[in-house]
């Protein structure tokens, strides 16, 4: 197009209007970000849709007069007002104008002359302080949406001639304080949001909008009350009061005979719900979520079509009404955080409902026994409930699909019942007080996900009340997950255990066993393995070659490791302080290795160093184990990074020599990492980036430990990287925790072609050998009076 010129800056359009001039059949025009030179008058006079988000221009030339047009969208511009000329020039047929988020718009465009607009959007122009009177006698308008006007102060008082306007959107306008007192006379008015506005009172002339299906006055903050004739709002479907000072309802609330969604959440003054509740016949759903509402009016038994009732962190709400048993159709029952002491025994008549929430009801000691009879029931949440025990009738759920019970630490026991359950598929029960599971357990036939694991410093250092399994449990041949930590499990895992064949994550670590079955390596399925802190296991048998993940970290009896050379998509391996161990066999074979820990591995330090190959380093990314000294090829000082020609950096290896002294804090300990050591990024000795090293295991020794850490350059570190910029390795100053010493450090810098080679390298020059090959040998011929800095 011999119209279209490269603007001064990077990607900027210029038009000449000279270009449109042959368009005469041109009805639709879309110039978004576009600047235009030349007369506008030129435009086609049929035009009838422009579209120029982003307009340069303060305001539309003088010389545009489009009659025609139909679509204005000027959305995201920086306009101040629309037009300059008299509005008897606007175009009569002019539909849909839409100034949505034009930050710079002081005016509301005067109206008088547009006989046909349907649609003004004018959200997001936070300059605009009132709206034109003209608005208010638009007769033919339907949608007015000034959200978001966040400096609009006044609206028209007079709006008798928005007879055919059905939505109005004030939302967030924080500074608008009332609205016009007639508006009754938006009889076609169906959406009324006027959420987060200053407004204090309804005009009592609402009562006459019987066409009105939503109000929404969401956080509303000096609104207390509601018109008495609010009823007569016969169309409302859905009020929504969220986060408003409301503090009472009309009695007349319960004319709303086609109200289905009614929301109090937040509402902080409000302490009760009117009796005539219970004659809104079609409500489907009703929340009252952290308000101050004490009780639940009898009446609310009454409601036929209720579905969804949500009274979570209603913590003056204590009971709930017998006649609760009558909501015939409800789904779901939320009562979270509330004071809720007991269940009446009519909840049982609950034949609808599917889910249960009943999370931190730390007031509630038991579920009654009628309990049993919800039937549909497929969720039942008693997370941090202070429940003794659970009701035998539990077995009857037979559509339970989750049963959560995590943190109910004053539960000691589960009902024989409990392997009734034929639908239960997650049974989520960390940190209670069951100690013994029924042997019924083993007949929970769909269970896949069993989370019941402990925490580990409540068993530690105590042998009362040692565990073991059912010998039911191994019939649960659909679990994937079991977590059974610090569960003080003893003995030996029984053999019958493969049975498990579905298992793909298991945790047992923080337990009292002695030894795992042979049987292990048929799991075939299995992805991650944690054993941490099974402080009495002493070998570890063949495992499945499916794993991705072994933590055998803390297993300080543990002697003897197993071949892991099958263990080919392995990709994680935690020994820290497993200082017994002799040897891990077939550990050169692991080509797909990123994390190996070993600190404090002191028997097989040597023997693993010197199985360590090219194949399981080249994709190592965190390496640790005991050594006092890191390659001598790598630079020992700060680095200057300099780009080389054609050549990418590709990864940086941070090699650091650290110890724990002598009096290890307590704290120090129970962190995952040792923590203070950083990278530091300089651009003329200004720090631009850092980041802490992920020097995982606490080794339980002030002995030396190794520690390689490879970024790629996926990682900021490497991203940053651009000449000039140096790299550093320090100890964090001031540091987080004491007792951690910084005593040696290495920065290797790796650019493309460093680390590709994938064949045999022996023969060659080490100058000529890939990274990873340099590192076998380092590690392969390790001696500790060697290649010291």
């Amino acid at each position: 197009m011999d119209f279209l010129r490269k603007g001064q800056e990077e990607g900027e359009m210029i038009l000449d209007t000279e270009g449109f001039k042959s368009m005469v059949n041109l009805r639709l025009l879309q110039i978004n970000h576009a600047k235009l030179q030349g007369k506008f008058k030129i435009f086609p006079a049929g035009l009838k849709w422009l579209q120029w988000k982003n307009c340069p221009l303060k305001n539309l030339p003088s010389d545009y007069a489009p009659h025609e047009l139909a679509v204005l969208d000027l959305s995201e511009s920086g306009i101040e007002r629309v037009w300059g000329w008299n509005s008897n020039k606007l175009t009569k047929n002019l539909m849909v104008m839409n100034l949505r988020g034009c930050y710079n718009l002081v005016a509301c465009p005067d109206l008088s002359g547009c006989k046909t607009l349907a649609k003004l959007d004018l959200q997001g122009c936070v300059r605009l302080t009132k709206v034109h009177k003209s608005v208010g006698n638009a007769t033919t308008l339907i949608q007015l949406n000034l959200n978001d006007c966040s400096n609009l102060v006044e609206f028209p008082s007079d709006v008798s001639g928005l007879k055919l306007l059905q939505n109005l959107n004030l939302v967030n306008c924080p500074n608008l304080k009332e609205l016009p007192l007639e508006i009754g006379s938006m009889n076609s008015l169906k959406l009324l949001l006027v959420d987060k506005t200053a407004i204090s009172v309804l005009p009592e002339s609402i009562f006459r909008l019987t066409k009105l299906e939503k109000l929404s006055l969401n956080g509303c903050r000096f609104i207390k009350s509601l018109p008495e004739r609010l009823g007569n709002l016969v169309s409302l479907k859905e009020l929504s009061l969220n986060e408003s000072a409301v503090e009472d309802l009309p009695d007349s609330l319960g004319s709303l005979t086609n109200l289905e969604k009614l929301s109090l959440m937040w509402c902080e003054s409000l302490t009760a719900i009117p009796e005539s509740v219970g004659n809104l016949q079609l409500l489907t759903e009703l929340s009252i979520n952290r308000s101050a509402i004490k009780e639940l009016p009898p009446a609310i038994g009454s409601l036929p079509y209720l579905k969804t009732l949500s009274a979570g962190g209603c913590r003056s709400l204590t009971k709930l009404p017998d006649s609760i048993g009558g909501l015939a159709s409800i789904s779901e029952l939320e009562l979270d955080e509330t004071s809720i002491s007991n269940l009446p025994e009519q909840i049982g008549g609950l034949k609808m409902i599917e889910k249960l929430h009943l999370r931190k009801c730390t007031s509630l000691r038991s579920l009654p026994e009628s309990s049993g009879n919800m039937w549909t029931l497929t969720t039942l949440n008693l997370f941090g409930c202070n429940i003794i025990e659970l009701p035998e009738s539990i077995g009857m759920l037979e559509n339970l699909v989750m049963l959560r019970l995590h943190q109910c630490r004053k539960l000691q026991k589960l009902p024989d019942s409990i392997g009734n359950l034929k639908s239960l598929c997650h049974l989520l029960m960390e940190k209670t007080a069951v100690t013994v599971l029924p042997e019924s357990f083993g007949k929970l036939s769909n269970l896949m996900i069993l989370e019941m694991q402990k925490e580990p410093l409540e068993s530690r250092g105590t042998q009362e009340h040692l565990v073991v399994l059912p010998g039911s449990f191994s019939e649960l041949s659909v679990l994937v997950e079991l977590n059974a930590r610090a569960w003080r499990i003893s003995g030996k895992i029984p053999e019958d255990f493969k049975k498990l064949s579905s298992l793909e994550i298991l945790d047992l670590g923080h337990n009292n066993f002695s030894s795992l079955p042979s049987s292990l390596c048929g799991l075939s399925l299995l992805r991650k393995l944690h054993l941490p802190h099974c402080e009495e296991l002493e070998s570890l048998p063949p495992l499945p070659s499916s794993l991705e993940e072994v933590d055998i970290s803390n297993c300080v009896a543990l002697e003897v490791v197993s071949d892991v050379s099958n263990l080919r998509s392995l990709t994680l391996m935690n020994m820290t302080n497993c200082e017994k161990v002799k040897d891990i066999p077939g550990i050169e074979c692991l080509e797909f290795l990123k994390w190996l820990y070993m600190s404090n591995c002191k028997a097989c330090s040597l023997t693993v160093k010197r199985r360590l190959s090219k194949v399981c380093l080249r994709n190592i990314r965190n390496l640790s184990m005991p050594g006092s000294k890191i390659p001598d090829w790598f630079s020992q000082d700060d680095v200057q990074f300099s780009e080389r020609r054609n050549r990418e950096i590709k990864a940086v290896i941070v090699g650091v020599v650290v110890s724990l002294g002598r009096q290890i804090p307590e704290q120090l300990r129970y962190l995952p990492v040792v923590p203070d050591i950083q990278v530091n990024l300089l651009d003329q000795n200004k720090a631009i980036f850092s980041t802490a090293l992920f020097l995982k295991g606490i080794p339980n020794t002030h002995e030396d430990q190794i520690h390689l850490c490879r970024y790629s350059r996926s990682y900021p570190l490497v991203l940053k990287l651009k000449d000039g910029i140096e790299i550093q390795v320090r100890k964090r100053n001031p540091p987080v925790f004491e007792g951690v010493e910084l005593k040696k450090w290495g920065i290797h810098l790796v650019y493309e072609n460093d680390d590709d080679y994938g064949g045999n390298e022996e023969s060659l020059d080490e100058s000529q050998q890939s990274v990873s090959q340099k590192l076998a040998n380092f590690f392969n011929s390790y001696e500790e009076d060697s290649q010291v800095r």
